[in-house]
């Protein structure tokens, strides 16, 4: 702890967004950067407070006040050891995270203005890697066991970073024709730069990971079948186009399989004209949008496109936020953005979740001050089209009552059915979580596919504690 008074003469400074006039017209990262100067000073708020809830809000464990000790000194080599002991890809979560580190910081307690851990991650990631401090491990000694990684999500790259650590063969095989999982087809570029994803994959690749891309997992009588690749010939057999075989049964190719699919099923809203044109699943946007900024085409048809229309988001949470930011980059006219459940408390503390649990409260996003109608507790009744193209949607505001049997609230009607015009909806309600099949003992799940969708950072310790778990279970 280099200076013991930082807390009481430094305010928090963040970083902050790029003006919106300017960011709005392209899909370039919305934050900015501190100075390292500026940087060294926000390190030197942490304030070692001897029970660090930082750590035991983080998934991961990270242990902010060291790293954030040796930032303040400008050792940046000695802070990206320290909070890579930790967590896998801190390039990740210093963009994306939403920092449960900093809700719990006693700071956060004592006046609102903790820690700003999530930027220092990202920036002591990024000064390691300028300054040459990431290189690829050559020390790992092979043990002759071969693990199998189903997804290439933050789940998956977890798990297979530490069990090729951990000496273990591992091949990734991951349906979409590139890493990353929702990093890269569900998060915009606004938010995370993909070539952060690209770099770090390389990494894993010279470090022995195998990736096979466009290879599907299909599960017949119990047995785990990967499409698209031939075992005999490894990887290169799917990169040179041999895609006639459907593959060997995994379970005898490899010694542990890890199931790290994600949720790939997003839940629907069922309400008359749904069949409509112009009504999407928020990823399809999302992803496709993601995909043409890589240099992928699409026919009019198949694009997707907020250009000139006005667009419902029905969904409160990031993915919503997401589709709101990528629709004014699309040039759409209006956004409104509805949620059926009611709006939260305003302000820093939640009464219901007091420091140091996550506040659930009022998240206004960059994407949000972009512009953006905002309204909580409206149902959506119908959509409304015009020779099978969208126009408008039926929604009816509703209140919330407790239920005398207990259990969830009861929604009941409160409004008059409204219309809001919309020539493109975007349903952003979250996804359902995955069932399986009984697995042989040899097949791990992990992540999403095995908790439901959730955080990015808990992917990561869900695929950390996995590789643990399919170490112990080879070693035994």
């Amino acid at each position: 702890m280099g200076n013991p008074k930082a807390f009481l003469e430094i305010h928090r400074q963040e970083a902050g967004y790029r003006p919106i006039h300017d960011r709005i017209h392209d899909f370039g990262e919305v934050e900015q950067t501190l100075s390292t100067r500026e940087r060294k000073l926000q390190a030197s708020r942490c304030m070692d407070c001897g029970v660090p809830f930082c750590h035991w809000a983080c998934p991961l464990g990270n242990k902010a006040p060291e790293w954030n000790d040796a930032l303040y000194k400008g050792d940046f080599e000695l802070a990206y050891q320290l909070l890579n002991s930790t967590n896998p890809f801190p390039e990740f979560t210093g963009r994306i995270c939403p920092a449960l580190c900093e809700k719990a910081c006693v700071l956060n307690r004592f006046n609102h203005e903790p820690t700003t851990n999530r930027e220092d991650e990202a920036a002591i990631t990024e000064m390691a890697f300028q300054e040459g401090f990431i290189t690829p491990r050559t020390d790992i000694k092979r043990n002759g066991k071969k693990v199998a990684v189903i997804g290439a999500g933050p789940a998956g790259l977890a798990a297979a970073n530490d069990l090729n650590h951990m000496g273990y063969t591992v091949t990734v095989f991951e349906k979409n024709e590139a890493a990353g999982g929702l990093l890269r087809y569900g998060i915009p570029n606004f938010k995370l730069n993909k070539a952060l994803i690209d770099r770090r994959i390389a990494l894993l690749e010279q470090e022995g990971i195998e990736f096979v891309y466009g290879s599907a997992v299909s599960i017949e009588n119990g047995e785990l079948r990967i499409e698209n690749y031939d075992m005999s010939q490894g990887a290169n057999a799917a990169d040179q186009g041999n895609h006639n075989s459907q593959l060997s049964i995994v379970n005898s190719q490899f010694d542990a399989i890890v199931m790290a699919s994600g949720t790939p099923t997003a839940r629907d809203l069922k309400v008359p004209g749904r069949d409509l044109k112009g009504v999407h699943f928020a990823l399809e946007l999302l992803s496709q949008q993601n995909r043409v900024l890589a240099g992928m085409e699409f026919s009019k048809d198949e694009r997707i496109t907020a250009k000139g229309k006005n667009v419902l988001v029905i969904g409160g949470g990031d993915t919503g936020s997401d589709c709101i930011g990528t629709a004014h980059r699309q040039g759409c006219k209006s956004v409104t953005q509805i949620e059926i459940m009611p709006k939260p408390v305003e302000g820093p503390d939640d009464p219901q979740n007091p420091w140091p649990n996550w506040p659930r409260t009022l998240k206004t996003t960059s994407s949000h001050e972009e512009g953006c109608t905002r309204r909580w507790n409206i149902n959506t009744l119908e959509f409304l089209g015009e020779n099978g193209h969208l126009i408008g949607v039926k929604v009816q505001e509703i209140d919330w009552q407790p239920n005398p049997a207990g259990g969830r609230p009861i929604m009941v009607e409160k409004g008059k059915p409204e219309i809001i015009k919309a020539e493109l909806v975007l349903l952003a309600m979250g996804f359902l979580k995955p069932e399986h099949p009984a697995y042989p003992d040899n097949v791990f799940v992990c992540g999403d596919s095995a908790n439901g969708a959730s955080l990015v950072v808990r992917a990561l310790a869900s695929g950390r504690d996995t590789a643990k778990k399919v170490a112990a279970f080879l070693e035994h």
